[in-house]
C-alpha cells in the first residue's frame, strides 16, 4: 500500500495516526514512570498530620487551587520570586495533586514558614488588612467552624491504602489531634507546611 492510497482511506489514516501518537506518548511516559525520582519522597518528608490533612481538604473545598498554583516552574523569574522549583518528590503522597496552573494569586508551593500563623489568620479573614491590593475574598467562617475530627482517621486509612505511610498510632490519635480546633487552624497548619521539606534539604 503506497502513501497516497493510505491517505485516501480514512480508517487506515485514523489507525496510523493513533499508532504514531501512542508510540510518542509511550516514549515520553514510560521513562518517567521508571524514574525513581517520581516515586521517592523528598528527604525528611513526613505525611500530613491530622490537622494539616483537614486543612488540605478545606483548601480543596474552598476552591483555593482555582487561584493559587502549587508548582514553581524551573524558570528564572519563578525561582527568584518563589524559591526552588517544585520537584516530584514533594507530591508523591498527594491525592489528588493540587499543582494548579492559574496565578490570580501567588504560587503557594513555598509559602510554608514565610509568614507567621497570625499573618495567615488575618489574611484569610480579611486579606486586604495585610495585602491592600489583594482581590482575594475573606473566609470568615473558617474561624467560626470547629472541627470534630470524626472522619480524620478514616481519611488517613484511605490514604494509607494508596501508599501514604501513616502509622497505626498516627491514625488512632488523629481525631483527638483535630477535635476542638477551628477550620482556620487547620488551613493555617496546611499552608505552613507547604514547601518546607525541600527548604530544609537545601
Amino acid at each position: 500500500m503506497n502513501l497516497e492510497t493510505f491517505e485516501k482511506r480514512l480508517p487506515w489514516m485514523v489507525v496510523g495516526i493513533v499508532f504514531v501518537i501512542s508510540l510518542g506518548g509511550l516514549a515520553e511516559i514510560v521513562p518517567l514512570m521508571a524514574s525513581p525520582s517520581l516515586a521517592e519522597p523528598v528527604a525528611g518528608m513526613k505525611p500530613l498530620t491530622g490537622l494539616q490533612l483537614e486543612g488540605r481538604d478545606l483548601y480543596i473545598r474552598e476552591g483555593c487551587v482555582g487561584c493559587h498554583s502549587q508548582m514553581v516552574r524551573p524558570l528564572r523569574a519563578e525561582t527568584e520570586r518563589y524559591g526552588h522549583y517544585s520537584v516530584a518528590g514533594e507530591s508523591v503522597w498527594d491525592h489528588p495533586f493540587l499543582w494548579g496552573s492559574k496565578r490570580t494569586g501567588p504560587d503557594l508551593a513555598r509559602v510554608g514558614g514565610r509568614y507567621s500563623d497570625d499573618w495567615h489568620r488575618e489574611h484569610l479573614i480579611d486579606p486586604r488588612a495585610v495585602v491592600p491590593e489583594s482581590n482575594m475574598p475573606g473566609f470568615l467562617w473558617l474561624a467560626e467552624t470547629v472541627l470534630d475530627g470524626a472522619d480524620t482517621a478514616d481519611k488517613m486509612r484511605a490514604l494509607r491504602a494508596v501508599g501514604v505511610p501513616y502509622t497505626d498510632e498516627q491514625i488512632e490519635t488523629a481525631g483527638s489531634d483535630v477535635r476542638g480546633k477551628t477550620e482556620l487552624d487547620a488551613m493555617v497548619a496546611y499552608l505552613q507546611q507547604l514547601g518546607i521539606h525541600l527548604k530544609a534539604r537545601r
